[in-house]
């Protein structure tokens, strides 16, 4: 009987970019926020909003002691902060401050997977299998925001998640604004476009960020309202505006419209880990590479980020054979 009662699992570095975020129970809330015609079953908040933190430090997320997420995005009406919690029985409740509340309220559904149909996935490996059964929330979440998505993954272009998050903390600390409402202390809605923009040099090497994709993010937040009409398009048409931008490119696209979009089937390529991961808990191949990877999700079509998402919750991965990547500072030079 035991053996049928697995522990959790563990957060790592692995589980935590699966959108692993423990959030406790809250017991009480007021009056339950619809998920939707998408399933019956509530969504596991944390597992369903964690790939929108970056960092345990990220000034626009923050998980609270009483089972809240609370996140501060700039909406198309203006900045705005949104309380999400779950009360026991699971049902997703949603409060918002500031110029952007109607639209954060608006838009909370699909925050937490209204668009997303879980039923469409058929699990073909016993690992995801296993993952899936542990995970009955996971819901894929659409933000409806390109540019809150975009910029945070140019910045883990090349460089450690460390590092990336690091520089998103300073930046969005020194040049975005305090979060509206009762938020947590600490919270930053990030820059506007503008602002972007206008970031001295000086500043980016403050952050640690090199002239490549300070450079990036700048020519994106140029055209930032193109790029935000992304979110009405299919998933591979969005990927391609996006890859219009010198410096973005199918990994950078794929991350960003895995969160605006609610993309199910994006699968990330160019990807240092992820190959390795996949083929390691599928076919027990450490080697593979993008095209291995590929053929490995090819029985998950239409949903290969779901099947991905639930391998990177499981946990599974191989031995680590090399030391990790070293941290970079050109706050140094």
């Amino acid at each position: 009987m035991a053996g049928r009662f697995r522990p959790p699992t563990p957060t790592t570095r692995t589980t935590f970019r699966g959108g692993h975020t423990p959030v406790p129970a809250l017991p009480n809330a007021p009056a339950p926020l619809d998920p939707g015609p998408a399933s019956s079953l509530a969504p596991d908040l944390g597992l369903t909003l964690g790939p929108l933190r970056r960092g345990p430090a990220d000034p626009t997320f923050r998980v609270t002691p009483d089972g809240s997420i609370w996140r501060a995005s700039r909406t198309p009406e203006g900045p705005g902060t949104i309380r999400l919690a779950a009360v026991r029985d699971g049902a997703p409740t949603a409060d918002a401050w500031g110029p952007g509340a109607t639209w954060l309220l608006d838009n909370a559904p699909a925050l937490l997977g209204a668009e997303d149909d879980p039923a469409a996935f058929v699990p073909r490996h016993k690992l995801v299998l296993a993952s899936l059964r542990r995970r009955p929330g996971l819901r894929l979440t659409r933000t409806g925001l390109v540019l809150e998505s975009l910029i945070p993954t140019i910045l883990e272009q090349k460089v450690t998640a460390t590092e990336a998050y690091a520089s998103w903390r300073q930046l969005v600390r020194t040049f975005g604004e305090p979060a509206p409402g009762p938020a947590p202390e600490g919270m930053y809605v990030m820059p506007d476009a503008q602002t972007w923009t206008r970031i001295p040099s000086w500043e980016w090497h403050r952050a640690n960020v090199d002239g490549k994709r300070s450079a990036t993010i700048v020519r994106a937040a140029r055209v930032a309202a193109r790029l935000e009409e992304a979110v009405l398009m299919d998933p591979p048409a969005a990927r391609r505006r996006l890859e219009l931008i010198p410096g973005i490119g199918p990994w950078t696209s794929a991350e960003t419209i895995q969160r605006s979009n609610g993309a199910p089937d994006e699968v990330t390529t160019g990807d240092l880990h992820l190959p390795g991961i996949v083929g390691w808990a599928l076919a027990g191949d450490r080697a593979a590479d993008d095209e291995a990877m590929l053929d490995l999700l090819a029985p998950y079509a239409g949903q290969r980020h779901r099947a991905v998402r639930l391998i990177l919750l499981s946990g599974r991965v191989p031995p680590r054979r090399a030391p990790r990547m070293a941290p970079g500072d050109i706050t140094r030079i």
